[in-house]
């Protein structure tokens, strides 16, 4: 081989290794945006979480303090929070909640039909103990799937703390409902309660099982 070859083989691993760390580098600047922007959200989740749950309490206690004057016995009214923060289980009476922030193990946007989407953390209220729900499973996959088999809505929050929460009903066509991040902590949690606990259980008789009033 002679050096006009040695040469041209130089030059052609620099232009390789050039663009190798061109779209390599976008692909970090890519990677490490989306990384912020979910080390924010989950900030921001956090935070929101941690207020619901006290409003959780005082909705809980006002129950309570409504069924007592009526001489309705109390002892099934109720608030557990796991030890890592990151499940609240309500029972009120006959009706079982769950609210969980557990859906957040990557970075996840939401899509959205106009506009760009938005990455943004996720609190998911759910019907029933999330623990009996959750037994057997052994990976995020299946804990998703029973998660989204039994969201009765979902609260998104952005890495932005200026911008609005985004609240989404199931079985309001999971249309958005816009919430300060002020006001969404107890918004989201009265939404969810009203949503159960405003209705009711049928006879089963076929497919016929709940309504709401």
């Amino acid at each position: 081989m002679n050096n006009y070859e040695n040469f041209d083989n130089m030059e052609t691993n620099s232009r390789k290794s050039a663009l190798i760390q061109e779209r390599v580098n976008l692909v970090s600047s890519h990677m490490y945006k989306q990384f912020l922007d979910y080390s924010h959200a989950t900030v921001n989740t956090n935070k929101i979480f941690a207020s619901m749950s006290d409003n959780l309490v005082a909705i809980v206690e006002t129950l309570k303090e409504g069924f007592s004057s009526r001489g309705v016995t109390t002892q099934n009214i109720y608030v557990d929070t796991d030890p890592q923060k990151s499940v609240i289980i309500v029972n009120i009476l006959w009706h079982k909640m769950s609210f969980t922030t557990r859906c957040n193990f990557q970075p996840q946007a939401l899509y959205r039909e106009v506009g760009p989407h938005i990455f943004s953390g996720r609190i998911m209220a759910i019907k029933g103990n999330y623990n009996d729900i959750m037994k057997g499973v052994t990976d995020h996959d299946e804990e998703m799937a029973r998660l989204l088999d039994n969201e009765i809505a979902s609260l998104f929050i952005p890495a932005e703390i200026n911008q609005n929460a985004i609240m989404k009903i199931r079985h309001l066509s999971s249309r958005d409902f816009l919430l300060n991040m002020v006001d969404a902590p107890r918004e989201f949690a009265l939404k969810v309660v009203e949503t159960i606990c405003g209705g009711g259980l049928y006879h089963e008789e076929g497919a016929r099982k709940s309504f709401n009033l």
